[in-house]
């Protein structure tokens, strides 16, 4: 029988007899849930802690994907890239390169509650389970951006539950260890979008030639919808099933409000792309220099200005292409003021074979003709033998043995050395190189910055006319020296390095009287005078073509020919190449720069004007009074440095002819003196060039410093 227990008074329940039963005890039924709730606590707590430690323990892939080499212009803008090792086009890429609309769309599109959820939506994984258990059949899927980059980052599958449980605890470890711009940065460089695209960037420029932070809604929804099934929904391929992908876009992106109806609907007829683009190819010769030159370097920007570098090689493609499928040409636009080259051209076409174009002209070691007349003629103002409004026999001469010619072999008698110049004769610039020495216009040359090279031997008179062999790039730069006033920086393409500077070739006095002479020269058709001073020069054989010219502020060269050196019959530098030197002028910018004014010193007169000496030029070794001796500058010697405190200058002789003209600086301080011991004002403090020059056109040069 089962034993009753009355209750105390006071504690029978409402409505009760007052008395329990012995064997069923409240608060042993209460300790036993407390038991099991603190057991289940426990085991939950251990799960987690397991579960906590597996997520920790995850070993992750690798998350720093080789990106390719990306060459830019001075402003950001894609030259070149370089496909990574597997193939792939795999631009870096931050999320705030990109258009801000395209990222709305796709995290709206494919994972709303990125900035939420840790790696894995429990959300959007009931919804999908639950639609394929109603659908029999899966419609949408559960994976957050989190979980498609494990996936990507593993190459990992979709289908299998296997799969889906590694890319949940990949995604999960991700999100511990990355922030979620960092997550999201990867999708960005890894997605897939058809073909040897990877990636938002790489995407852009292969379907739409442009950078992702330029996108229209149309683009933006396709690239959303493309990496779902990058090779079914390829728009050049499958443009039915792309245009649809992008539709259910723009159809979800209105729903929600992200587009308007009127974007939506304007998106919707905006045809898809049908092929695939190419990535920029600009300055292709530059890139790959700079690229073999720095390998380990991810991104190199450069002092190029993408859009004339653009305009540049289009000029150069249309000047070829009515002279033969094989002649070639080059290009390299510079500022000479500061050295940056603007724009780089080795040939017309990259790709192409007949022209050879994968040969970078710039550097090719090439004849250079006429164009180092003006080198001369410079150093020769520079050393007192000559002036602009000097006269110049053009006449037969024989240099033992060697007899330059004329170019129409006929002589035009005496001649200023200004319309010898403009007249690109020869005989008369062969007589100042003798005075001056081929060594002298060599190492007047390297001082420039140039490297030019010898066929063989020691340099000869036959230097002047384009018996050496020198690049482009080389000439161009010796021409910026020119044009900075004697003395110009060193031609860099690199941006932000240490600025560059070559030495001293001439005097400022000098280098404007040079440019003054070469802005007289005839234009092409239809272009201005006056306002750019170049050269032409044709190489012996007609196998180049050059013009090279300068205006206030940037310097232009241009090469014609053939790679391969073979001849050209009939071309010349004035007809061929002077025409698009002054069309890229054109292309460069809107308006030329002027000239710049005569510096003080120079000296500007007419030939009647000049000092005797200097009227009509005499070689070194033409004897009035029997002396056959030059003049000899005793004191100062060269290289001196010299105290004066204000005070004369005395200068000491030997050898010459009287009277003596003496110039400091390039400007006459002295003239019709016969004394061999006499004093001239002090140049000044600093370095200052003396040159002496007596009565038969001979001359002697120190350079001093005066404190």
């Amino acid at each position: 029988m089962k034993r009753w227990r009355e209750k105390p008074e006071g504690s029978a329940r409402p409505g009760g007899k007052g008395r329990v039963l012995s064997g069923h005890r409240p608060g042993k039924r209460w300790s036993r849930r407390a038991l099991s709730l603190a057991l289940l606590i426990a085991v939950a707590f251990t799960a987690w802690r397991s579960f906590d430690s597996w997520i920790d323990n995850t070993s992750l892939p690798l998350t720093l994907a080789d990106t390719s080499t990306e060459v830019l212009d001075r402003n950001g803008r894609l030259l070149r890239a370089y496909p990574v090792g597997d193939g792939l086009w795999r631009l870096a890429v931050r999320p705030d390169q990109t258009d801000p609309r395209f990222l709305e769309m796709l995290l709206r599109y494919e994972d709303k509650r990125f900035h939420s959820h840790a790696g894995v939506d429990p959300v959007a994984l009931l919804r999908a389970a639950g639609q394929a258990l109603w659908n029999g059949r899966t419609v949408s899927g559960g994976s957050t951006l989190t979980m498609q980059v494990a996936r990507l980052l593993e190459d990992g599958s979709t289908g299998r539950w296997s799969g889906k449980l590694r890319q949940m605890r990949v995604a999960l470890a991700l999100e511990r260890r990355l922030s979620k711009d960092e997550i999201l940065t990867l999708y960005l460089t890894h997605a897939p979008y058809g073909g040897a695209a990877e990636g938002i960037r790489a995407a852009a420029y292969a379907w739409f030639g442009k950078e992702p932070g330029r996108l229209t809604p149309a683009e933006a929804a396709l690239l959303v919808a493309l990496p779902q099934s990058p090779e079914r929904r390829r728009p050049d391929r499958f443009p039915e099933a792309a245009q649809d992908a992008r539709n259910r876009v723009l159809a979800r992106m209105q729903r929600q409000g992200v587009l308007t109806i009127e974007d939506a609907e304007a998106a919707r007829r905006t045809p898809l792309p049908h092929r695939m683009a190419a990535f920029p190819r600009l300055a292709p010769h530059l890139a790959d220099r700079v690229a073999a030159a720095h390998p380990g370097k991810r991104q190199h920007r450069l002092t190029i200005d993408g859009a004339v570098q653009s305009r540049m090689q289009q000029l150069l493609a249309e000047a070829v292409r009515a002279s033969g499928p094989q002649l070639s040409a080059a290009l390299i636009a510079a500022d000479h003021q500061t050295g940056e080259v603007l724009a780089l051209a080795g040939s017309p076409d990259y790709a192409g074979t007949a022209r050879r174009g994968f040969v970078d002209m710039t550097l090719a070691v090439r004849s250079p003709g006429s164009t180092l007349k003006p080198l001369v003629y410079g150093l020769a103002f520079d050393q007192g033998l000559a002036h602009p409004e000097t006269l110049i026999h053009d006449g037969p001469v024989n240099f033992d043995g060697y007899a330059p010619q004329n170019f129409d072999n006929s002589f035009r008698g005496d001649i200023r050395v200004r319309e010898a110049l403009q007249l690109s004769l020869n005989i008369p610039v062969v007589k100042l190189t003798q005075e001056l020495g081929p060594a002298r216009l060599m190492a007047a040359m390297r001082a420039g910055g140039a490297g030019p090279r010898l066929p063989g031997g020691a340099p000869g008179l036959a230097l002047a006319l384009g018996g050496v062999g020198i690049s482009l790039q080389d000439l161009v730069q010796l021409y910026a020296g020119l044009a900075a006033g004697g003395q110009g920086p060193g031609l860099q393409v690199l941006q932000g390095g240490p600025p560059l500077r070559a030495g001293r070739v001439m005097s400022a006095e000098a280098a404007w009287q040079v440019g003054d002479i070469l802005r007289g020269l005839p234009v092409p058709p239809g272009a201005k005078a006056g306002t750019i001073a170049y050269k032409t020069g044709t190489s012996y054989g007609h196998r180049d073509a050059w013009a090279i010219g300068w205006d206030g502020r940037h310097v232009i060269g241009i090469w014609m020919g053939r790679a391969d050196g073979t001849p050209v019959p009939g071309i010349f530098g004035g007809d061929l190449a002077a025409p698009v030197l002054f069309e890229a002028f054109g292309r460069l910018k809107p308006a030329l720069e002027p000239l710049p004014p005569p510096p003080p010193a120079a000296l500007i007169v007419s030939s009647a004007e000049l000092p005797p000496p200097l009227q009509r030029f005499r070689s070194r070794s033409a004897a009035f009074d029997g002396s056959a001796e030059a003049p000899e500058l005793v004191f100062p010697p060269e290289g001196a440095r010299l105290a004066l405190d204000g005070g004369s200058l005395t200068l000491k002789l030997r050898g010459g002819t009287a009277p003596f003209l003496v110039l400091a600086d390039g400007l006459p301080v002295l003239s019709g003196q016969r004394r061999r011991e006499f004093p001239v004002p002090s140049p000044g403090p600093g370095f200052s060039s003396l040159v002496i020059v007596d009565s038969a056109g001979r001359s002697d040069r120190v350079n001093l410093r005066i404190d």
